[in-house]
């Protein structure tokens, strides 16, 4: 089945993470997903991107939940997918498990634990709230291509030349210039797409840990993360082997040395990366590539919002274009409103 095909029967719960507590990042001293672009809020952006998906069947967002109804009332008229609005806890690892508990069949308002092996094997999208650039198309074409590995997380990641077009203009336009990973088939992005079926997660305390450290152009956070890692896992020592290769052949492509991190990331094939991922959540990891870019571009910094300010309606209709060409028109219409 094409990606935008409709299957009832494949079709997954999404939730959009828009909580602002623990090691959330402020943005203009606001929390980001409610910074506007085009006359609306980002999570806005991503509810209605969500409601274009034929996969998804029903959305959830976890965060304020006062602010988000006002964020995202404008957007209640003409739905064509249900839409609830979930409180935010302590942390974005309990954000995402109690947005698990409401998804399963029957929880109710209150969620409850996974019973059955059906439980355990519900796969649930979870959603960066701060996608303004994102596309219906690359979201279906990633599912599409997660669910055919049937695995226990996988990681959306767009290559080098999807997101080439959000670099500083040549003339000192501003811009958004994203870190990569580098493996050895490329330079890649996360694209802030997971398909995850939480109950599966053996270790799912390490989504929380990776979290906290995720900015790894701070080699504290680096190091953190790897230390806890090296002392906590049987077969610590090879994780972070690989994980410290992903690193410094990023410093070096930050610092310009390109010969040295094309060389260093050919130690670095995809399947050691996913096997070594798998290893430390104990659960089967695939990275899933796309190519429409603009789920890759999220807002963590003051200049990437004034970037995205600037350029928006450009970078709005590249996207648009891009992923038409891509994976064809969106298969379900764009819901009215502001």
């Amino acid at each position: 089945m094409a990606p935008g095909e409709r299957d009832p029967e494949r079709r997954v719960p999404a939730v959009v993470m828009a909580g602002d507590r623990g090691a959330a990042r402020a943005v203009r001293g606001e929390s980001k997903v409610f910074l506007e672009l085009g006359g609306r809020a980002l999570v806005a952006h991503v509810v209605s991107i969500l409601q274009q998906v034929p996969e998804v069947r029903e959305v959830w967002v976890i965060g304020a939940a006062r602010r988000l109804e006002s964020a995202l009332g404008p957007l209640r008229e003409g739905l064509v997918k249900p839409l609830h609005v979930v409180e935010q806890f302590r942390t974005l690892y309990e954000n995402a498990w109690e947005a698990y508990r409401r998804v399963l069949p029957g929880a109710g308002a209150a969620g409850r634990d996974p019973e059955s092996s059906e439980d355990l094997d519900t796969p649930v999208l979870y959603v960066s709230g701060d996608l303004p650039f994102a596309t219906p198309q690359e979201i279906s074409a990633f599912l599409h291509g997660a669910l055919a590995r049937d695995c226990d997380y996988a990681l959306g990641v767009v290559d080098e030349a999807s997101v080439e077009h959000f670099y500083p203009g040549e003339r000192g336009g501003p811009g958004i210039h994203p870190v990569y990973f580098n493996v050895s088939e490329g330079r890649v992005r996360q694209s802030n797409l997971h398909l995850v079926k939480p109950g599966r997660l053996g270790n799912r305390h390490y989504i929380q840990d990776m979290y906290e450290h995720r900015y790894q152009r701070q080699i504290g956070n680096m190091l953190a993360l790897g230390w806890t890692i090296l002392r906590s896992e049987q077969g610590g020592l090879r994780i972070v082997f690989y994980y410290l290769l992903m690193h410094l052949a990023s410093l070096a492509d930050r610092w310009g040395w390109r010969r040295l991190a094309d060389r260093i990331r050919t130690w670095i094939p995809t399947g050691r990366v996913e096997a070594a991922v798998g290893q430390l959540l104990r659960a089967s990891f695939r990275l899933v590539i796309t190519h429409g870019g603009g789920c890759a571009i999220d807002i963590d910094k003051d200049e990437e919002y004034e970037a995205a300010r600037a350029r928006y309606d450009e970078w709005r209709g590249v996207q648009r274009k891009r992923a038409e060409e891509l994976y064809g028109p969106p298969a379900l219409p764009e819901r009215s409103g502001p």
